[in-house]
């Protein structure tokens, strides 16, 4: 499997769960239709992005073991980072409306080190955009309404999706 297809995979699958585990803190019908609204984009993905083979697969060589030492590295410092920011939100500061948003943000500073690390431009814009989504999400929670935090892990949700599609076509040869 090509590592844009892996990529696509984890990417997709984290992206469904953003939308499903933060869907149900939505109003009314709200809740159902974003649910159904992403699985059927997570099932898009999952077809187009990872099942759909390519008409010419190009060869691809495995990550470097650099690429291999950052990835490891940022995944550890984000499953450390949100369950102890999380604790700290909740219990020291009691503000639990901005866990979600610090969730969302640690999830995208994630990606930022996997641009380079990969050469893959496509990390450094999903992690761009899931800390704006982050930022926003934080100051609309605070100041409007806490009804945003569950929006900000949706929106998170279908940004991942679509730059898991995005990120495994970029390597797709074109007609």
């Amino acid at each position: 499997m090509r590592s844009e297809r892996i990529g696509a995979t984890i990417g997709s699958i984290g992206g469904l769960a953003f939308i499903l585990i933060n869907s149900g803190n939505l109003p009314g019908t709200a809740s159902l239709l974003v649910r159904i609204v992403g699985v059927v984009a997570f099932l898009a993905v999952l077809w187009f992005a990872v099942i759909r083979s390519p008409a010419q697969p190009q060869p691809s060589e495995p990550p470097s073991r650099r690429a291999i030492r950052i990835y490891g590295t940022s995944v550890t410092a984000m499953g450390i980072g949100i369950p102890v920011g999380a604790n700290i939100i909740n219990n020291v500061l009691d503000l639990p409306v901005l866990t979600v948003p610090w969730v969302v943000l640690l999830v995208g500073a994630h990606f930022l080190p996997f641009a380079n690390a990969f050469a893959a431009p496509v990390f450094a814009r999903l992690g761009w955009t899931m800390i704006g989504l982050a930022v926003v999400g934080s100051i609309v929670s605070l100041v409007v309404t806490e009804a945003a935090a569950p929006w900000t892990g949706v929106l998170a949700g279908f940004a991942l999706l679509a730059f898991s599609s995005a990120g495994a076509q970029r390597a797709r040869p074109t007609a």
